[in-house]
């Protein structure tokens, strides 16, 4: 696409980033997100701005790419939805008393050795059986995230069972004799 074209087009669409931008805001309800969606629309509309065809108007076509967006955002969300009830669910079911006192005491000495942000995740969501939901508003981070940071501190801390306990951890510690063990 010749550069006049192109500078025709972004110009055109900057004078509509008002409109856009009450478009987006109507359909997510939060204005930090609409200007993240219309921050990458723009980019990708840059990229793509050769997608548009003979008589379409600018406008036009960048409506059809926020809709776009739209529906992806939506889908992104429900996913993560989806996944957070699926692991809220998980945390939601009851341990056997018994079946927790056979568990590996290494777990407690072992997490003050993770990053911080891991151990009190793990913490507030494993030990002490608060949703992951409510976790993240307290740390201040997205459910998506908390997540995301939930799953790291588990791996960090099957890292640091593995070197502590050895083949203890495949065997499930039952008769754990690693307690005086020190991580490595």
């Amino acid at each position: 696409m010749p550069e006049a074209k192109t500078a025709e087009i972004v110009e055109t669409l900057v004078a509509h980033h008002r409109q856009f931008l009450e478009f987006l805001t109507l359909r997510v309800g939060s204005r930090p997100v609409a200007e993240d969606l219309l921050q990458s629309a723009f980019v990708k509309g840059l990229e793509r701005g050769g997608d548009i065809r003979d008589g379409e108007s600018a406008v036009a076509w960048f409506y059809r790419l926020l809709r776009n967006a739209l529906v992806d955002f939506y889908r992104r969300r429900d996913a993560e939805a989806r996944a957070l009830t699926r692991h809220g669910g998980e945390a939601a079911t009851s341990v056997d008393p018994a079946l927790e006192d056979v568990v590996c005491a290494c777990v407690h000495g072992l997490i003050p050795t993770l990053k911080a942000e891991h151990a009190a995740i793990l913490r507030a969501v494993e030990m002490d059986g608060r949703p992951l939901a409510e976790v993240s508003g307290q740390l201040g981070i997205t459910p998506g995230n908390a997540a995301v940071r939930l799953h790291r501190a588990r791996q960090a801390l099957r890292a640091r069972l593995v070197a502590s306990c050895g083949t203890c951890t495949e065997h499930g510690c039952l008769d754990c004799t690693c307690r005086t063990a020190s991580p490595r």
